[in-house]
């Protein structure tokens, strides 16, 4: 009677989480140095990148603050809303799937 040796090979696959985008929405009653303000103490931006997305917001309704995994993003999102409704400003934040 023989023996025989047998092998196992395990393959491990690493997958990133998602990634969420946190869209910043366009209104005509938030002033526009409020919105600089919240991208950055919020998202982190510098003055200049958030004057920029600032106008973006502005011109085509909508740009994107910041792409982040899902817990951040939400985060992030709920932390924007809140400060804005402090100041009384009716800006809309929401969380996006990247595809």
């Amino acid at each position: 009677m023989t023996q025989e040796a047998t092998k196992t090979r395990t393959k491990t696959q690493l997958t990133y989480p998602q990634r969420f985008n946190v869209i910043i929405f366009n209104d005509d009653f938030t002033p526009m140095e409020f919105v600089i303000k919240l991208l950055v103490e919020v998202f982190n931006k510098n003055v200049t990148s958030a004057k920029e997305l600032t106008m973006e917001v502005h011109n085509n309704g909508q740009a994107v603050a910041g792409n982040y995994n899902f817990e951040i993003a939400e985060q992030k999102c709920a932390e924007g809303i809140s400060i804005a409704r402090q100041n009384s400003h009716p800006l809309q934040l929401k969380t996006q799937p990247v595809e």
